[in-house]
């Protein structure tokens, strides 16, 4: 790419608007250029506007310490200054509908951590391995928006990424009924240890509104576009229980699996490790290289061990067994806020952009 495209993060001082900023860093395609925020932050340079808050590992990157933050609601302000924007914003569901709507309507694309447009029908939910042609809905969503270049495209929830690749990867077996129970780490809560002491040694076997759309987002992953809009798989029924525990970065999932098929140990592993999609057939920049990962040890996948597998988007899978009750069960692994969040979306990014979706405005 000749020069790189001009990027608004919408909700930058949050942790997923900090991660999305941290793994935009030295990105070959995109520079983040415009940081917008609540009316309480804008004015202030990033720096400033985080503060002490600042979630990650690494650094603050030094090309955004000094951008002034602006105000998220400006939307034709913001929208001038960029060729797509990310967003993280942290707003009521109606809201963030709302104001993604409107960057798209200014004709700025919007790829969205958001889970406010998941079952807008004509919005893609995309997982770029698994289903990069619900893209093509996007030409009915701009007869509906009136718009040219302006729409919005939205990842999945975090959790599920843990297990649904690994379905996927097995779909010729046609699994039909799973039972999945996900271990959540706190930063999907937008939280660290710090913010949240209460989550120090110990569980809450509850996370509001997460094993609704753990069962039913694999469902819309798998749907088919149909008459404009996407219509959802109707197998494999999943229920989900979804579990908080004290773990910083890391969704892991405990997952049993009822197939039509009969199918071997050996042949489950052959299709996660040669499981491949479009993102690495095109090299896109943050696709890993190896999206699905085997381990044959019985004490993996771990968190501290391989969360970073392939820098946090890759998946990792172990303990796949026989089951006495189901056929076979099997444990995951994926980052929450790389794969599951700012990485995710970054992917879809490079997959839109590569595809002619997104492109520069002038």
């Amino acid at each position: 790419m000749e020069k790189k495209l001009r990027v608004g993060i919408l909700g930058a001082t949050g942790m997923v608007g900090q991660r999305f900023i941290s793994l935009l860093e030295n990105h070959p395609w995109y520079e983040v250029v415009t940081v917008a925020a609540s009316p309480r932050s804008a004015g202030k340079t990033y720096e400033e506007a985080v503060g002490e808050r600042w979630k990650m590992t690494t650094p603050m990157p030094e090309g955004v310490k000094k951008l002034v933050v602006m105000n998220v609601n400006e939307v034709e302000a913001v929208a001038a200054t960029v060729d797509f924007v990310f967003s993280a914003v942290d707003m009521t569901k109606e809201e963030i509908k709302a104001i993604e709507e409107a960057y798209a309507k200014t004709e700025t694309p919007v790829v969205s951590n958001n889970s406010a447009h998941r079952w807008t029908p004509d919005v893609p939910m995309v997982v770029p391995e698994i289903n990069p042609e619900h893209f093509e809905v996007i030409k009915f969503q701009k007869e509906r928006l009136g718009t040219t270049r302006g729409f919005i495209a939205v990842k999945p929830n975090c959790s599920i990424q843990s297990y649904s690749p690994a379905l996927t990867a097995w779909k010729e077996f046609e699994p039909y009924e799973v039972v999945a129970t996900t271990y959540q780490a706190i930063s999907g809560a937008g939280k660290n240890f710090k913010d949240w002491p209460e989550m120090v040694e110990n569980i809450i076997p509850y996370i509001g509104g997460e094993e609704e759309k753990s069962e039913q987002e694999p469902l819309r992953i798998w749907g088919k576009i149909e008459d404009g809009v996407i219509v959802k798989a109707s197998e494999p029924k999943i229920t989900c229980q979804c579990i908080r525990v004290p773990v910083l970065n890391g969704h892991t999932a405990a997952a049993f699996v009822k197939f039509r098929k009969k199918v071997t140990k050996e042949q489950l592993i052959e299709k996660l490790v040669n499981f491949k999609g479009l993102p690495q057939e095109l090299e896109l920049p943050s696709a890993p290289k190896q999206f699905i990962q085997y381990l044959e040890e019985d004490n993996r996948p771990q968190v501290k061990m391989d969360v970073e597998f392939e820098k946090g988007m890759g998946v990792s899978i172990g303990r796949l067994r026989e089951d006495s009750v189901y056929d076979w069960k099997f444990v995951g692994l994926s980052h929450n806020t790389v794969r599951g969040a700012a990485g995710g979306a970054v992917l879809c990014a490079e997959l839109l952009t590569k595809q002619g979706y997104i492109s520069a405005k002038n």
